[in-house]
């Protein structure tokens, strides 16, 4: 059974940080790109970063350049988001999914995606 799950969300403070993970099943995860996306209630879904499957190269949304960090660890199956000076226009459900390209990943074109964990950044 193919399955992508989140994990590591959660309650955090403006300032603080939080890591992610999202544990690929039923498939091989360093067959394609990787990355998160996230969906807040009333706003257009936002795919905040990607890393590709073999040399690693990273993108990023202009909104989270210089604080969130995406790797991936594909011995594990696992993909990670480190999110560091969180914000209170971080707050959204956070999703791992897969892609065939960048392209694909901007574009919302995901082969599988999880189910998503809650960030929400107030004090």
């Amino acid at each position: 059974q193919v399955q992508l799950v989140e994990s590591g969300g959660g309650l955090v403070q403006p300032g603080g940080s939080l890591r992610l993970s999202c544990v690929a099943s039923g498939f091989r995860l360093d067959y394609y790109v990787i990355g998160w996306f996230r969906q807040a209630p009333g706003k257009e879904r936002e795919a905040v970063s990607c890393i590709s499957s073999t040399d690693h190269k990273t993108l990023y949304a202009d909104s989270v350049k210089g604080r969130f960090t995406i790797s991936r660890d594909n011995a594990k199956n696992t993909v990670y988001l480190q999110m560091n000076s969180l914000k209170p226009e971080d707050t959204a459900v956070y999703h791992c999914a897969t892609a065939q390209y960048f392209n694909n990943f901007y574009l919302h074109e995901y082969l599988y995606r999880g189910q998503g964990t809650q960030i929400t950044v107030s004090s």
